[in-house]
């Protein structure tokens, strides 16, 4: 199904034309199964992939769907990046695996803004099923939570990729430090770097009276760059690198590398600066932890992985239906997510069975003038899917009484406004 992919119409066109959806609905919204036992078992079958199981990257991002009210979990005015403002809207959390032609989310977390956590929110909490023993956690801590969950579960990567919110956290990059986790963590044009190690450590005490000094700073007086200052400094050298085939052609941009020093959550780290300069348009940043003799082509192609998030969030919102889900419960927001992880894995699982079985032909690319020739989209493997399980077709008579139901519901609820509409009036 490409459209109208709610209870009712996957009923219809599954089960029975005269279904109404409420035992799809109740094995959504109230079902007990455990939705993490299903993303668990994607984690375990990539994992068990041979091709998959090296060279991996996580993607940590979080992705926005606007909401008519209040009455669903998690609903609340926040910052919807799809619309680029405040709006009344559900937010998630979602880590996403990356492998080659493999993109697919892995595990997600509903995130509860700080109100929900009121007393007065107890009835509410309640009536959608939010768990007693949930306390309110940062998107940043969230992420932390999933990719230690995933780690523990075995799921293989050798990087973590994020974005600026989840970067400009001195605190999430020095833990994925400490855990030996490789991160390319996006940063904000304005954060605070050092070209040359400072001084750092606690101050000398002073003589007389106040509080005298226990925490260590930086003691050197130079101050610090911006990281865009860090582009027109004399001893930044740009380079162009081809970071991947694509099949408009070459991602081939410039890059910046220098070793720069910052303070991690009140610690001086000594980490890459990154500086990407996007098809001659735009510098991006980024910080990484990688070893010190880590390629500068590995640290380009690393500074490039999130474009697979970005893709996977629209491979499930546009093609899967994640942003179509309808209930109102923080199980169903589970169910839902596991549904679409395991939709998500499928697609990924057939393209890259597709390439095993039909390897891309160098010799053919060269024919047709391209670096690389295509792999399966979503929409190719829907029509194989459709062939080898099609959905049924409508009988005369049961369009026929579905174009029926479906006129008398809108007189019932063009009943129910002209009600309400003299009500008012009264």
């Amino acid at each position: 199904m490409r459209t109208g992919r709610n209870f009712a119409n996957m009923a219809r066109r599954v089960k029975d034309p005269q279904a109404d959806g409420q035992d799809l609905q109740q094995f959504i919204s109230d079902s007990p199964w455990r939705a993490q036992a299903v993303m668990e078992q994607v984690q375990q079958e990539i994992a068990a992939t041979p091709k998959l199981a090296q060279g991996g990257v996580l993607l940590l991002d979080e992705s926005a769907d606007e909401k008519a009210g209040s009455k669903s979990a998690g609903a609340g005015r926040q910052h919807n990046g799809r619309l680029g403002k405040i709006e009344m809207s559900q937010v998630g959390t979602f880590l996403a695996f990356y492998k080659d032609e493999v993109w697919t989310w892995v595990d997600g977390e509903l995130f509860l803004p700080q109100h929900w956590f009121a007393p007065e929110m107890a009835k509410e909490r309640k009536r959608l099923g939010i768990p007693e023993g949930r306390q309110f956690a940062t998107k940043i801590e969230l992420g932390w939570n999933m990719i230690q969950r995933v780690r523990a579960n075995g799921l293989p990567f050798e990087a973590v990729a994020c974005d600026d919110l989840y970067g400009r956290s001195g605190w999430l990059r020095q833990e994925l430090d400490q855990a030996g986790i490789v991160y390319m963590a996006e940063v904000p044009e304005d954060t605070q770097v050092y070209l040359t190690r400072p001084a750092y450590g606690i101050p000398q005490p002073h003589h007389g009276r106040g509080v005298q000094p226990t925490r260590p700073r930086i003691l050197s007086a130079d101050p610090p760059l911006e990281a865009r200052q860090v582009v027109d400094q004399p001893d930044t050298h740009f380079q162009r690198f081809t970071v991947r085939p694509i099949e408009r052609g070459e991602l081939k941009d410039a890059f910046a590398m220098r070793r720069v020093w910052t303070l991690r959550n009140g610690e001086l780290a000594e980490e890459w600066l990154v500086i990407r300069h996007e098809y001659g348009q735009k510098y991006t940043y980024a910080l990484s932890n990688a070893p010190l003799d880590t390629p500068l082509e590995r640290l380009a192609w690393l500074k490039c992985c999130r474009h697979f998030v970005e893709r996977t969030n629209q491979d499930a919102k546009s093609e899967i239906g994640w942003d179509e889900l309808q209930a109102q419960k923080y199980r169903a927001w589970e169910h839902h997510l596991a549904l679409t992880i395991l939709a998500s894995w499928f697609i990924a699982q057939t393209k890259h069975k597709w390439v095993l079985a039909y390897p891309r032909d160098p010799a053919l690319a060269r024919q047709m003038e391209l670096e690389v020739l295509p792999t399966l989209s979503v929409a190719n493997v829907r029509e194989l899917l459709q062939a080898a399980m099609p959905l049924p077709q409508l009988s005369p008579s049961q369009a026929t009484h579905l174009v029926v139901k479906h006129l008398f519901n809108r007189s019932r609820s063009t009943r129910s406004r002209l009600r309400a509409q003299r009500l008012n009036a009264a």
